[in-house]
């Protein structure tokens, strides 16, 4: 039988309250605590509590604070990615992002999602995964919805909400996000 990190983790209904997530969350608020707050500027120690935070990340990982997550765990980046200040990462599910990502102010990614029955939304949730290929440029309080996967060499526009899937090198503004034009053809 699964855990319920496991059935978070593959997108199946799973409890939230579960005692480990609830640790595992609480951990990662004290080491956000202490990045947001405590360390604040970009330095040697901030440094090091995002290798714990975010251990499954490339080279040249930047966060301005404030940044905020549920795990950190579930958040794998490739190298040069960064985010500028107030960043969300719903990392319930795999947060995949590909190295030479940009995140503007803002910028918010939700694997956590609810069920749309009343009755099963009291007691459950899912989380579904978020892809960001290489080379992208997240605008400014965009949404990124779960399940999405945007390709390599895409613009995200400012204040955009990504609901489907983005084609590589397509530029991709609106509410929802639709794909305006095609990029370096």
């Amino acid at each position: 039988m699964k855990t319920e990190k496991e059935k978070m983790i593959d997108g199946e209904y799973y409890l939230a309250g579960d005692p480990v997530l609830v640790k595992d969350r609480r951990r990662s608020k004290n080491l956000l605590h202490r990045l947001n707050v405590t360390e604040y500027r970009v330095t040697k120690k901030a440094r090091e509590i995002l290798k714990e935070l975010i251990p499954n990340s490339g080279a040249n990982l930047y966060i301005e604070p404030p940044f905020f997550c549920d795990y950190g765990y579930n958040i794998s980046c490739g190298e040069n990615v960064y985010f500028n200040v107030n960043c969300v990462v719903l990392d319930c599910a795999k947060v995949t992002i590909g190295s030479n990502v940009l995140f503007a102010p803002g910028v918010q990614l939700y694997t956590a999602s609810h069920p749309l029955d009343a009755e099963l939304r009291k007691t459950h949730e899912n989380a579904l995964p978020i892809t960001i290929g290489n080379d992208c440029w997240i605008g400014g309080n965009s949404v990124i919805c779960p399940g999405i996967t945007i390709g390599n060499g895409c613009v995200i526009g400012a204040g955009s909400v990504v609901t489907k899937d983005i084609p590589d090198n397509s530029l991709a503004v609106g509410n929802p996000a639709k794909v305006i034009r095609k990029l370096n053809e």
